[in-house]
């Protein structure tokens, strides 16, 4: 048996259909706690249609996001990748002295170029939307 939910406030539309809620739900242990009604869940505990109607037409209208808005989605995606690609692929080998000194000189500063090149990923011209990523040296 589900959790029965009886009080919502603040729900706001966050699609264009009006299908998916970000609302707060007050919950008979927790309290009032955020909660995403989203009809694509299959959690059954809480049971989202009698959310639905519990919600009603009291909410917030979609508000489409800016365009600045999502440029700063998108770059938060591309620096993810970029710091990703930091951790994962230049730190284990320049943080490890033994490692970087099996490198030649050539080696070295190929490396040192892609870890430049993807911290000024940022300053690239069409960033976020098209950015060229550095290749990774052999």
């Amino acid at each position: 048996m589900g959790i029965l939910i009886t009080e919502t406030r603040n729900a706001r539309s966050v699609n264009a259909e009006n299908t998916i809620f970000d609302v707060e739900i007050k919950h008979p242990d927790y309290g009032w706690i955020p909660y995403t009604l989203d009809p694509s869940d299959i959690d059954e505990t809480i049971n989202n249609d009698d959310l639905r109607s519990l919600i009603g037409s009291n909410f917030a209208a979609y508000v489409a996001p800016t365009q600045d808005e999502l440029d700063d989605v998108a770059g938060e995606e591309v620096r993810g990748g970029r710091d990703y690609k930091l951790v994962t692929e230049v730190d284990p080998l320049v943080s490890n002295h033994l490692r970087w000194n099996d490198l030649t000189d050539a080696q070295r500063a190929a490396w040192t170029q892609y870890r430049t090149d993807l911290l000024n990923l940022p300053q690239q011209a069409g960033f976020p939307h098209d950015v060229t990523w550095p290749t990774k040296p052999e």
